[in-house]
């Protein structure tokens, strides 16, 4: 593609962004409870593509927000 067309097809300038996480936790009660390994391995990743996350909790009764924001820029 040339740079004419790249142009036409541009989304402008304008980059805004907003992420509002707001989770709350209350009155919880845990009792008896067993909890996991928390393991990532040599191979966790093997053939990903993209942009992988991950996102660990060993506990119990918590509250985990995670957010990803990505600006990708092509220019000529």
């Amino acid at each position: 593609m040339d740079n004419a067309t790249l142009a036409d097809l541009s989304g402008g300038t304008l980059i805004w962004q907003d992420t509002n996480l707001s989770g709350t936790v209350s009155n919880n009660n845990v009792d008896h409870v067993l909890t996991g390994d928390n393991v990532i391995t040599g191979n966790s990743f093997s053939g990903a593509t993209g942009f992988p996350t991950v996102i660990q909790n060993s506990g119990n009764s918590v509250l985990i927000q995670n957010a990803t924001v990505l600006n990708v820029q092509f220019q000529p």
